[in-house]
């Protein structure tokens, strides 16, 4: 089969046309937010955090970053447009209220935020703001995989989607912060990581509304944090019909040679697609970004490494200048968010084995 894509997303700014800076490095996901952002042309300014050491690590691979002295500096900054964060995630929301009050635009990790009142502040202030608040759902926005999916999809490779499947295991790996495993702090496991598949359901399910059905979560394996919550799944079914089920857990196997085996499945009146984004299990090389899909023409595979890039970067820059919703609208990005606190929030009711 033919595939008929457009070309890879180019820088869509020059140098100091657009300039960022980055607050808040509890996360990884920063990096790859960073990254998205220098690949479409923007300009990374400063960074800061209250931790010097994570504002060293992070400008040892961005040196270009200035180490600023307080957040207040970058908040009244007029040169920077733009303010990207993945910090603790219950601190996302009460930062973003004051970057969009500063009058800029803010780009946040997922999850967004930890509560139904925090979701409702930032619509408020989006509304008076007239800024942006936009999040890193990267299982989707930075995934080779899954842009291509989504153009298989458009081009009426499987026909009408009628159910998408997430599976979202992780590793849990080496210490982590305190914060990590308090409810309170990180929302819980479908408010966190549940918040990748849920954006992905109702995207490739083609609405902006949805009910979820089930949900629960459970700590199985890790006593010593209560709170901790190390599997997690949910069934959610769209306005349109379109259903969805997804699982997410904390129990990648040290044997496996990355941090989690993420898998999409996409079924259509006309066929499937399977994304496998981040490795091919078992297979003799490395291999991420491969897609798979059979239709009535055939089965069919790719490896959508470097054939279509990511342009939710791109877009999301000429956004902010431009004032308009291309990258991804913010009706989307809250009800994402907004479906998986109902999620957590229904998961929480239930009483699940320990």
């Amino acid at each position: 089969m033919e595939l008929h894509l457009p070309p890879k997303p180019q820088p869509v700014v020059g140098p100091g046309e657009f300039q960022f800076a980055a607050v808040g490095l509890e996360h990884g996901h920063i990096y790859g937010m960073t990254n998205g952002l220098l690949e479409a042309g923007a300009t990374l300014t400063a960074v800061w955090d209250e931790d010097p050491e994570k504002v060293a690590a992070y400008r040892r691979t961005f040196p270009q970053a200035r180490a600023a002295a307080s957040l207040d500096e970058l908040l009244a900054d007029p040169d920077i447009q733009l303010i990207a964060s993945a910090a603790i995630p219950s601190e996302r929301c009460p930062l973003g209220l004051r970057v969009m009050a500063a009058g800029k635009d803010y780009f946040v990790d997922k999850a967004p935020m930890t509560s139904l009142p925090q979701l409702e502040a930032a619509r408020r202030a989006v509304a008076e703001t007239g800024r942006k608040y936009m999040v890193y759902y990267s299982e989707r926005l930075h995934s080779e995989a899954a842009t291509l999916a989504d153009y298989l999809i458009k081009q009426n490779t499987i026909g009408r989607v009628l159910h998408v499947e997430g599976f979202g295991p992780h590793r849990l790996g080496g210490p982590r912060p305190a914060w990590f495993y308090e409810k309170a702090r990180y929302g819980g496991i479908l408010c966190d990581i549940g918040s990748h598949q849920l954006e992905q359901f109702l995207y490739f399910a083609g609405v902006e509304n949805a009910d979820i059905t089930f949900a629960r979560k459970a700590n199985y394996a890790h006593p010593a944090t209560p709170e901790f919550e190390d599997f997690g799944e949910c069934t959610a079914t769209a306005a349109n019909g379109v259903s969805g089920y997804f699982r997410v857990d904390w129990f990648t196997p040290d044997g496996l040679r990355n941090w989690g085996d993420g898998r999409t499945f996409i079924t259509g009146t006309d066929g499937y697609i399977e994304l496998r984004k981040f490795i091919d299990l078992a297979a003799g090389e490395k291999r991420e970004n491969m897609v798979y899909w059979a239709n009535r023409q055939g089965e069919f595979s790719t490896n959508a490494t470097g054939k279509v890039g990511c342009p939710f970067f791109g877009r999301l820059i000429r956004d902010c200048i431009d004032r308009t919703e291309t990258a991804m609208t913010q009706a989307h990005a809250f009800r994402a968010a907004e479906l998986c606190l109902k999620a957590q929030q229904m998961a929480d009711q239930i009483i699940t084995p320990r």
